[in-house]
């Protein structure tokens, strides 16, 4: 495979754009079909300014600002693909019904569109200046198949998250295309950036960026870098193109280690020892942030339990956040020897074949309980689940709404330690954004507050006899709670206003029927915890 990697002066003022994009254009032109792959800088129809040129502007008309096949950059590109048999990578910002978007896009030697890529990691600036709705919301690395090769995608800012390196090792690329504008950082920098990039994902890397001037000393380096870090190409601030040859298929291989001497890429060798607990959360599983959830959405009550599936088990909160629940709710209880444990009631009977309080059994005790089989035969031998193994499978997946059940210290349920246990376990799994406590209890709201300021925490109501509670707004405020979970029917339209005038977010407990969910969120409520999510899920369209 024979690549050109192009990189086109950087204009500093907008007058130089017109002839900067018609350098562009003559670059293409001067392709030939001796090519296999031509990548380009980000950023090829506006070569100057940061921001997208305004629509109906000539800079706009010169420059494809929307970025269809139709205009002039995506139709030389198109054109280019054709004539020279190759693939083509280029950047521009693209009109999209949510908004401006920052677009690679992919041709095959045919000339035909073969698939595009937007950029997920946003600089601070774009996220003012473009549709970034789409980076709020889970998502799988982009490949693109052309020719039997398998093309990823960096965009400049891109390139600093290196947990996206890590994803995309995993979807196994030949060739990583970066289309960037990288400008500030240094030629060692970049350099050193690009070569650990092409080791840790086991793929070429074809980045094409900007020349800030044959002095610079910072932006360019534009490269080729095979997989075991061998730089093919590379510019620095030069203005113009190179080319090289490799095959896309080979592979670094090494011996992972001198114990069996397994032959494997990189990528496989890591991946053999790898640790999930160990490492931030990141990839196409984890959820948006708390904060960033929408403000009307079913949080899964004990996850989606029923008939065959017992709650509060790692069953049921999987299922409910396989299905796509945004936000999920247990129950945690501390053993006697403080080890917490998802399970609603404070005894046994109900929900296992044990009995007794669960405060008053060791956890070494509770391993020897079934807690399946109550609610079906096939889910005998299910034991007792614990918070951190719950974490282990789920953490940062869903936001979870965490019920801290029973009393504080004085009462004989949770220990200091155990408490701060809970929050060393949400911290082990950086979790600390997807995560809220709820409790009923003054004593845990002030301790919790204490131990984790920036947790937020819900009022709620647990018992029976203060269900008809109409200060539990005043109970929310008197804590400084952040949110409210008011029981039903013990609420009234004047609670969810008082509530709103406060700041709170605000729960329902509960709804399985949608019609009264939806009269629910049009009186405000943010939250319907429910026990048939997938139900109201399907009838609401909401998450």
């Amino acid at each position: 495979m024979k690549a050109r990697i192009i990189q086109y002066r950087f204009g500093p003022e907008p007058s130089d754009l017109d002839a900067n994009f018609q350098w562009i254009l003559n670059e293409l032109d001067a392709c030939d079909d001796s090519l296999d792959v031509i990548v380009l800088p980000e950023g090829c129809d506006a070569p100057a300014p940061d921001a997208p040129p305004a629509p109906g502007s000539s800079a706009a008309s010169a420059a494809s600002h929307a970025g269809s096949r139709e205009k002039p950059l995506l139709a030389a590109v198109a054109a280019t693909a054709r004539r020279c048999h190759a693939a083509v990578f280029v950047n521009s910002y693209a009109e999209t019904p949510t908004g401006t978007r920052n677009r690679t896009f992919a041709y095959g030697p045919d000339g035909e569109f073969a698939g595009f890529y937007d950029k997920q990691n946003l600089t601070p600036g774009e996220h003012k200046k473009l549709d970034d709705s789409y980076t709020r919301e889970p998502s799988a690395p982009t490949v693109i198949n052309i020719g039997g090769v398998r093309y990823a995608f960096l965009t400049c800012y891109d390139f600093y998250f290196v947990e996206q390196w890590a994803a995309l090792a995993r979807v196994q690329p030949d060739v990583i295309i970066g289309c960037s504008r990288q400008r500030t950082d240094t030629h060692e920098a970049l350099s050193f950036q690009n070569r650990t990039c092409a080791y840790a994902t086991g793929a070429y890397l074809l980045r094409a960026s900007v020349s800030m001037g044959a002095d610079s000393p910072t932006g360019g380096c534009s490269c080729a870098i095979a997989p075991d870090g061998k730089v093919l190409g590379e510019f620095t601030n030069e203005v113009g193109h190179f080319d090289v040859e490799f095959d896309p298929h080979a592979k670094y291989l090494k011996k992972a280690g001198y114990v069996g001497n397994i032959v494997s890429t990189h990528p496989e060798y890591v991946e053999r020892g790898r640790r999930p607990c160990k490492y931030r959360p990141g990839g196409s599983a984890i959820a948006p942030f708390f904060a960033e959830l929408p403000a009307k959405r079913l949080c899964a009550h004990r996850g989606l339990h029923g008939a065959a599936i017992p709650e509060n088990s790692l069953p049921s909160l999987a299922a409910a956040t396989a299905l796509g629940a945004s936000e999920i709710e247990f129950d945690l209880w501390p053993t006697a020897d403080g080890i917490p444990v998802s399970l609603h009631d404070n005894t046994l009977e109900r929900v296992s074949d044990g009995n007794g309080n669960i405060r008053e059994k060791t956890f070494a005790q509770l391993a020897g309980i079934d807690f399946g089989n109550k609610a079906d035969p096939c889910m005998g031998g299910l034991g007792v689940l614990t918070f951190k193994a719950l974490m282990d499978k789920l953490a940062c997946h869903a936001s979870m709404n965490i019920h801290i059940k029973g009393r504080g210290a004085k009462d004989g349920d949770w220990s200091d330690e155990a408490l701060a246990s809970v929050v060393r376990e949400i911290d082990d799994h950086d979790a600390r954004r997807h995560v809220y406590f709820m409790t009923s209890d003054g004593d845990l709201q002030q301790r919790l507050a204490a131990i984790a300021p920036d947790i937020p925490r819900c009022m709620g109501n647990d018992s029976l006899q203060n269900l008809n509670r109409p200060d539990i707004v005043d109970y929310a405020i008197k804590y400084n709670c952040q949110m409210v979970q008011l029981f039903k029917p013990y609420f009234t339209q004047s609670t969810i206003d008082r509530a709103r005038e406060a700041g709170m977010r605000i729960n329902v407990f509960w709804s399985d029927d949608p019609e009264e969910a939806k009269r629910f969120l049009e009186m405000g409520a943010d939250t319907i915890l429910t026990n048939s999510w997938l139900k109201l899920h399907k009838a609401l369209a909401m998450n």
